[in-house]
């Protein structure tokens, strides 16, 4: 190894442990008795079960509108893709408490979009569906661009063979190009999933019942205390390193 090499790994070691120490002591000084107490009690085992479904029910919601989406923007060239492309990646840039408020004034029941959403049974505004709503906000940019990079890489000759022999564009994306994204595709779901378990700004403005883990966490710090706190965040934690693991795996694989 050279010695520039040695100083760049030196000072990138800096960032590497500003971000390791914080995971470090949380797992080291959480009090496993109190996670037992507070972390699998009723109330945050039923915050878990509604965050886990509505982060579930949004990847799913990205995946199927996302999907169509991010293989346009990877095949075809059309006016305003520049603009679409910076819209998805919107998200980014946006506080997540301001992404509440803007969810909230666009889809409660008092707003147009919101009644019709509303007459369908989907009212937002502390319902199941308005913490699914922030969910996929957020998520957005890693769904889109993650498959969108899969299709990116998928070389169009292929798919101008399949056409050439008689295969429809519609057949020919089902059978040759969707396959071979597969990979991509899990990385984003579970990129999407772990994004949304993690959310609580735009979920605590839009939805703060019925109360998902995120907002627990929170309402128990604010109410309890540190302690308390950690001990209920701890199979969050958990169950969102164990998707970002298999996410590096899959990423691994050649």
């Amino acid at each position: 190894m050279s010695r520039l090499a040695t100083v760049f790994y030196a000072i990138g070691g800096v960032l590497i442990f500003f971000l390791l120490a914080p995971l470090l002591i949380f797992v080291a000084t959480t009090d496993l008795n109190y996670v037992l107490k507070y972390g699998f009690d009723e109330e945050a085992t039923s915050a878990m079960y509604i965050g886990m479904l509505a982060a579930t029910t949004s990847t799913l919601i990205l995946l199927i509108l996302g999907t169509p989406l991010a293989y346009a923007l990877a095949r075809y060239r059309f006016p305003g893709k520049g603009l679409i492309e910076a819209v998805i990646d919107l998200p980014l840039a946006i506080p997540h408490g301001v992404v509440g408020i803007m969810v909230l004034l666009a889809y409660s029941s008092r707003a147009p979009l919101g009644t019709l959403l509303a007459n369908l049974g989907m009212r937002i505004e502390d319902s199941f569906w308005g913490i699914v709503f922030a969910m996929v906000f957020v998520s957005v940019p890693l769904a889109v661009d993650t498959i969108k990079e899969g299709f990116d890489m998928v070389d169009p000759e292929i798919e101008y063979v399949a056409r050439s022999l008689g295969a429809s564009e519609l057949m020919t994306f089902m059978k040759i190009s969707l396959p071979l994204v597969t990979k991509h595709i899990i990385t984003a779901a579970l990129l999407s999933w772990a994004r949304a378990m993690s959310e609580v700004g735009a979920i605590l403005v839009v939805a703060y019942f019925p109360k998902s883990i995120n907002v627990l966490v929170m309402e128990r710090f604010w109410t309890y205390g540190l302690e308390v706190a950690k001990a209920t965040a701890f199979p969050l934690l958990i169950t969102t390193l164990t998707a970002f693991t298999v996410v590096r795996v899959l990423g691994g694989r050649k």
